[in-house]
């Protein structure tokens, strides 16, 4: 356990905001710790507790740490794998036990998060704080607007209804069509099952973005730890939880 600290001298030190911006915050009432608001003299055990700002937590504790990964189709998105698969956890060198957050099937390709924090794998996987995922899929033939539409306003599936937030087609060739899609929930395989209750077979599928999370620079297999900032704006991205 670390030493607590007054709670505006740990948010500073994160680096989310200055020290007298997170004063601000505390004497406005927006800031808690445990879900009890606090008050200029009260303090946090960062290793701990936690603290949120209008409800949305703050990455404090030291040894938490959030990586974006592009992971590449055939890598499977779980830390180990009895059929001797490769696992997403290899892609990160560190000295944490990461996790990865939500899946991505062995087929797909695309970013993923992988992290030893609860809190944050918890809010990003979890519908209930509606953090969208964003996805290019590349499907066969060429697919009509009433097709497109149908996406958005449900198809069934065999587990049970299924829509998208969005769906828009980028571009279109005479024999596939590139078709953008948010959503906001991750059920197994739910993209290819949508195109193919549609008529339309997915070859290839990659997620783009994670809430405001996007990186284009990564390549298949490559890495990166998430500022602070990110993971902030990530969490704010999501509802708060009331």
């Amino acid at each position: 356990m670390a030493e607590p600290v007054r709670a505006q001298k740990a948010i500073a030190h994160s680096g989310l905001m200055s020290r007298r911006s997170a004063e601000e915050a505390i004497a406005s009432g927006r800031v808690a710790v445990d879900g009890r608001t606090i008050g200029l003299g009260d303090r946090v055990d960062v290793s701990t507790q936690l603290l949120t700002i209008d409800g949305v937590p703050i990455p404090l504790n030291p040894e938490l740490e959030t990586h974006i990964v592009y992971k590449p189709v055939g890598v499977v998105s779980t830390a180990s794998d009895p059929q001797g698969r490769s696992v997403v956890v290899d892609l990160v060198p560190s000295r944490h036990r990461l996790y990865p957050v939500g899946r991505l099937d062995s087929d797909s390709e695309g970013l993923i998060l992988l992290t030893n924090d609860g809190e944050l794998a918890n809010r990003v996987t979890h519908p209930r704080y509606g953090i969208t995922k964003k996805y290019v899929a590349v499907v066969a033939g060429r697919p009509t607007a009433a097709e497109i539409r149908r996406l958005t306003t449900g198809v069934e599936l065999s587990d049970g209804p299924a829509r998208a937030l969005s769906a828009r087609i980028l571009s279109d060739r005479e024999d596939e069509t590139m078709v953008e899609m948010i959503l906001g929930e991750g059920r197994n395989r739910e993209i290819r099952r949508m195109f193919e209750a549609i008529g339309h077979e997915v070859i290839r599928l990659v997620r783009t973005a994670i809430g405001p999370i996007s990186d284009q620079s990564l390549q298949p297999g490559e890495s990166r730890l998430l500022s602070i900032e990110e993971v902030s704006r990530l969490l704010a991205s999501g509802r708060a939880d009331t």
